[in-house]
């Protein structure tokens, strides 16, 4: 408890605290080449010593300016704190309201090194996801938390708190916004001369809006994936026998290994980097590893022959997995993969978020700083062999989907044959999987809900567990055969979670409904803490990667057809009208998942305290934040949709959605135009 009052303290001033420099223990963000002027050097630092007073401006000034010039950014490692950084229970943090605490609790947990991909550069996950920019402004964030009463709402802007203003009882304890940045300026270059500015970050989704759980949240979603991917492009629900070949390790790309067993296939995921690998087979979540490929081609061969569920780390790049998987299929006739993915972190394409295949790790990180345009060539070129290999292997007959990660897209970009003849402005030569696959989910309302227990006792989440699974067997029973599918997959995965060690810091679940499911879940777990069934309060939110939450038009949104795909008035309408319905908080952010300036997503947390006030907020807000997006998406004339809101409209009477209607006979359109 003392050293949370200590982090609580605001600024450690008197001392300074001594300068560690960075951990060699845990891994760190690469270098970023922001390529400042002289006057923008000087610009930083004047904006990075505005957090302390000028009598330590002589101390720090040189510090950071070698911070900026050997790292890209000036992250003030001195006053990163020595407390292990975790998610303590909710009755540990020094505060006024719990409301607060709970924000804190998943500050920590972002930063958790058990969670976090960089925790000492504020990286969550994705490479560049910040959580804050630089140390300061986690310490101001944990003091203004700390003093918060419950008529004061916290102000940040992109990682900088600008205060405690005065709000209501009602209002959400924080607005968070990461990277408004006015449109025609939102390019990759300026993002990184602006956060070396420390006047924006990248927030991605969940980093920024302090509700990752770690890997378990796309563990779930990847799961879902390919299951569905077996049923749409195999036609079958079961898996054994099958191939899946993909490639990262890192944070969200971690839980493929992980995903692939508990579907049932063999999955093979490339990996460049061994420290991630080291830390996945640790975990449990990969089974093997091998950095030989003739050996991991033996393997794919025998898992296959005997059906056996198997995740294998291959250490190397994926393209010469690719290559190597072509020229077994060119000498022998045989095809050993039948799904294929990516999800290297291609929404940051040079700097660490891709490795080409002509340099080794080592190499690849050193020339990325040294001399980014020649990095760059290489990556374009590696991106078109790795395409090359892929669409002949898909020729083949093995199927392929793009994993939103910009993948398609930056190899576009490269050059690389992926145009789909005829397609609009989101499509390519292979589907996104939201286009295909998750997308007819979210018209269904079906996204990915999760809780945190407050009080880290594994014992709370069991019982949240059950909860869970009997809420969705009861209304399961209900329900169309398409939706029934949608609930067993989630009651099934909910049943096993237990057993799959998914928890990575704090007691959190993650599970698929639709609205209806997610309000009665959280209704029942508030009835639960108010009973003492569950010991402490339970934070609500969910990935941005939702029905309603992003904006994003080569993933969440690549199957929104009317032309509306680039707008953006959905995730500012979420981040809104959850606000002003109830949520604890909520984060709006340009650049989550697919790129800086190509998304803008919204999120949101909820304290379930067992009281009759969170259940109304939760009634009203998750209401809220499903049917938004399921009335866009009918309006933009998806019918799973339209069906979905019309159910939706007769069961709750105070709803009323402008319905389109559709151009039945093509004819008239025809006759009008050429006329």
């Amino acid at each position: 408890m003392s050293n949370l009052k200590e982090i609580c303290g605001g600024l450690p001033l008197d001392p300074l605290p001594p300068n560690r420099g960075r951990d060699p223990s845990v891994p760190h963000a690469p270098i970023r080449t922001p390529n400042l002027t002289a006057e923008e050097e000087r610009l930083a630092l004047r904006n990075a010593l505005r957090y302390f007073p000028p009598s330590h401006h002589a101390t720090l000034a040189p510090e950071f300016a070698q911070e900026l010039r050997q790292y890209g950014h000036i992250y003030m490692y001195r006053f990163c704190p020595t407390l292990h950084m975790r998610a303590y229970p909710i009755d540990q943090y020094p505060c006024r309201t719990r409301q607060a605490a709970s924000i804190m609790l998943m500050i920590m947990n972002n930063l958790d090194p058990a969670v976090a991909q960089f925790p000492q550069e504020l990286v969550t996950y994705g490479g560049n996801g910040q959580v804050f920019s630089n140390w300061a402004q986690f310490r101001l964030v944990m003091h203004y938390l700390s003093e918060m009463t419950e008529e004061q709402t916290l102000v940040m802007y992109s990682g900088h708190p600008m205060g405690l203003f005065p709000s209501l009882p009602s209002s959400p304890r924080a607005i968070i916004t990461n990277g408004m940045v006015i449109p025609n300026y939102s390019s990759r270059e300026q993002y990184e001369k602006m956060f070396a500015l420390g006047v924006s970050m990248y927030g991605q989704m969940t980093a920024g809006s302090y509700c990752y759980i770690g890997p378990q949240g796309i563990v779930h979603g990847t799961m879902l994936t390919v299951l569905n991917a077996g049923r749409r492009y195999l036609g079958s629900g079961d898996l054994s026998g099958r191939v899946f070949v993909t490639s990262g390790l890192g944070g969200m790309s971690g839980a493929q290994a992980k995903a692939a067993v508990i579907a049932g296939c063999i999955g093979v995921i490339a990996e460049v980097d061994e420290a991630p690998l080291r830390k996945r087979h640790e975990q449990g979540w990969l089974m093997e590893v091998t950095s030989n490929i003739e050996h991991c081609i033996k393997c794919i061969r025998e898992a296959k022959r005997s059906k056996t569920p198997l995740s294998l780390g291959y250490h190397g790049n994926i393209v010469d997995l690719w290559e190597r998987l072509l020229l077994e299929y060119e000498r022998t006739g045989e095809l050993l993969v039948d799904l294929g993915s990516d999800q290297t972190s291609l929404h940051n394409p040079y700097n660490g978020g891709y490795y080409p295949v002509q340099l080794s790790f080592r190499q690849a990180n050193q020339l990325m700083s040294t001399d980014p345009n020649r990095f760059r060539t290489m990556v374009q070129e590696s991106l078109r062999r790795h395409i090359k290999a892929i669409n002949k292997l898909s020729d083949a007959g093995m199927f392929f989907w793009d994993y939103g990660n910009a993948f398609l897209l930056e190899a576009q970009r490269a050059g690389a044959e992926v145009e789909k003849v005829g397609g609009g402005a989101t499509e390519f030569r292979y589907p996104s999987y939201v286009q295909h696959i998750m997308g007819d989910i979210f018209s269904l309302g079906f996204g990915p809900f999760r809780w945190v227990c407050t009080s880290g006792n594994p014992q709370d989440l069991a019982v949240t567990d059950n909860i869970a699974a009997t809420v969705l067997e009861e209304i399961g029973a209900n329900v169309t055969d398409h939706i029934r599918q949608q609930y067993n997959d989630n009651i099934r995965w909910i049943r096993e979670a237990g057993k799959h060690k998914m928890v990575v810091g704090s007691q959190a679940r993650i599970l698929y409904s639709d609205q209806r499911g997610r309000v009665c879940i959280a209704l029942a777990i508030n009835q639960a803490i108010a009973d003492g069934r569950v010991s402490a309060p339970v934070v609500i939110s969910r990935d941005h990667h939702d029905v309603s939450g992003t904006d994003s038009p080569f993933r969440e949104t690549s199957n929104v057809y009317d032309g509306s795909a680039f707008c953006a008035d959905m995730a500012v309408q979420n981040f809104v009208g959850d606000a002003f319905r109830g949520a604890t908080w909520v984060a709006l952010h340009n650049g989550g998942g697919v790129g800086w300036g190509e998304v803008m997503n919204g999120g949101f947390g909820l304290l379930l305290d067992g009281s009759e006030e969170a259940a109304k907020r939760a009634r009203l807000m998750l209401n809220w934040d499903v049917s938004n997006g399921v009335a866009r998406r009918c309006w933009s004339g998806n019918s799973n949709a339209y069906e979905t809101i019309q159910r939706t409209m007769e069961e709750h009477r105070q709803l009323r959605v402008t319905m389109p209607f559709p151009v039945q006979d093509e004819h008239v359109l025809d006759r009008a135009l050429q006329g």
